[in-house]
């Protein structure tokens, strides 16, 4: 019996390290679309446009924020390294992703719509329960974290979100509202004239 459990257990840790590299990988590679304009992305004055017209202020802080987050993230969920912690800040950038942009369009990825991130997030969620014995974490004697683990890169990545979005509206720029002020009061002063 002994040898069955032993088989099972590296037939579960092959399962996780396939996962840690095929969804670390992609998250790395989102990552240095953002920061780097490596295949074929934006890089970070883009992501800061991105990150403008998403009312995520300061726009360059957000956008270095995100590139790095997915960037580290995804080589961390590769190494299996204080897997939910990283997993809690991918949740946080890929739910900001549904909640501005994705979630309007439905749940099907060929209409825009959020089925990618969704699966992303179940992804790295189930990986913060544990990494498996052959990851960073298990020298650390954490080659699980549990239930708590997968709770806490859910919360995380919900409160994550919540916070960027809200401090993305409270710093949303003043200069746009005077902008707005001001044509109101010279097309109020054209009609007086």
């Amino acid at each position: 019996m002994a040898r069955q459990e032993r088989r099972n257990v590296e037939d579960m840790n092959l399962g996780k390290i396939l996962l840690r590299v095929v969804v670390g990988g992609v998250f790395v590679g989102h990552g240095l679309q953002k920061l780097t304009g490596s295949f074929g992305g934006p890089g970070l004055a883009g992501t800061e446009k991105m990150a403008e017209k998403l009312d995520l202020h300061p726009a360059a802080r957000n956008a270095l924020a995100v590139a790095l987050t997915e960037t580290a993230g995804g080589v961390a969920i590769v190494a299996g390294a204080a897997t939910p912690l990283a997993a809690g800040g991918l949740i946080a950038s890929m739910l900001t992703a549904v909640r501005k942009v994705h979630f309007k369009n439905g749940p099907w990825n060929s209409a825009g719509g959020y089925e990618y991130n969704a699966v992303l997030m179940a992804a790295v969620a189930a990986l913060a329960g544990g990494a498996g014995t052959v990851s960073i974490d298990a020298l650390f004697g954490k080659a699980k974290w549990g239930t708590r683990g997968t709770l806490f890169a859910l919360g995380a990545g919900v409160v994550g979100s919540l916070a960027v979005v809200a401090l993305g509206k409270r710093n949303a720029p003043v200069a746009a509202e005077a902008e707005v002020d001001e044509g109101a009061s010279e097309s109020a002063a054209d009609t007086d004239s």
